[in-house]
């Protein structure tokens, strides 16, 4: 398959084009960088063969897709990284609640941003008919933090999480990735420099080192992805997260102040982004689908929410 190049309007014309539409469909952030493999190829594969992604097994499926662009999209020249702003400033409402990651607040952003991906990319088939294009967000087997960073959208800091100097690490990211080959922006500078606080404050020592995390000890991963009984050791330090965490995004020194997402499908649908422990226990499978219409908190079944809410009773 032939790369198409950026003929009809010229290299620079088209970027700007293509970040001016990004904007006006609501990304906060744009960047371009090569469709090339993973830097992190053998590092994932290690991390894989050493069990730290616990019972995420889909990770190590399409492994030669998720540690090349070019393979994923066959002919792939160029990736366009989206990112959008996602944080919401959050009053803490007293009482007997869990509290949920901002993330997922909101309406479900792999839906919100798959509709914004696929816009974009009809938008550039449109104006460059050679152009071939696939989207992706954290579903897809691509590697969107290490393209965000070489796309200069942010660095990944010592939580493993891209980190933007203007709006944190709040951050939705996704993907158009297309045989155009365009101009690559400057990959973005590490700027964590020697802090360590997201290091030192998860409670579960998931951040082994600056940037490595064993997933099988993050709160995230415990609450999401973990299907079976938690660990007492690692529930009596869960606090009261029910779904999720945001401990190492909070202390982050980028995080002090970051403008507010201004999207209404990124409003929170409950009061202080936390939710009524003694509700949930009593949750039935209709009120779980009901409450959690169009919500990522899906993700996890009503069993895992009704153990994670009762490690969280423990603890209040």
């Amino acid at each position: 398959m032939s790369t198409a190049g950026a003929g009809s309007l010229g290299e620079l014309a088209i970027v700007a084009a293509i970040k001016g539409k990004a904007r006006e469909l609501g990304f906060d952030l744009v960047g371009i960088t090569r469709a090339e493999g993973s830097s992190y190829r053998e590092y994932f594969r290690g991390w894989l063969d050493s069990g730290q992604a616990g019972a995420m097994g889909y990770l190590a499926k399409r492994f030669e897709e998720r540690t090349d662009p070019r393979v994923y999209l066959p002919g792939a020249a160029s990736v366009i990284c989206l990112g959008m702003n996602y944080f919401v400033p959050l009053e803490r409402v007293e009482g007997n609640r869990g509290r949920i990651a901002r993330y997922a607040l909101g309406r479900d952003y792999h839906e919100l941003m798959a509709a914004k991906l696929h816009a974009l990319a009809d938008w550039l088939r449109e104006i460059e008919p050679k152009a071939e294009t696939r989207c992706s967000v954290d579903t897809a087997p691509v590697m969107e933090k290490e393209l965000a960073a070489r796309a200069g959208i942010g660095w990944m800091g010592k939580n493993t999480c891209v980190i933007n100097e203007k709006i944190g690490s709040w951050i939705f990211l996704g993907e158009v990735l297309t045989t155009l080959a365009l101009p690559a922006d400057e990959a973005a500078v590490d700027r964590c420099g020697s802090c360590r606080r997201c290091i030192d404050a998860c409670p579960t020592q998931a951040i082994t080192e600056p940037y490595q995390l064993d997933a099988r000890k993050c709160i995230s991963y415990l609450t999401i992805e973990h299907r079976e009984p938690i660990e007492p050791e690692l529930a009596a330090k869960m606090g009261d997260w029910i779904y999720g965490c945001d401990i190492c995004q909070d202390v982050c020194p980028w995080n002090r102040d970051p403008p507010a997402a201004i999207d209404p499908a990124l409003q929170p649908r409950w009061s202080g982004g936390a939710l009524d422990l003694a509700e949930v226990a009593g949750w039935t499978d209709s009120d779980y689908q009901r409450e959690l219409r169009g919500s990522a908190m899906k993700r996890a079944k009503l069993p895992m929410l009704k153990r994670n809410v009762e490690i969280a009773s423990r603890q209040k």
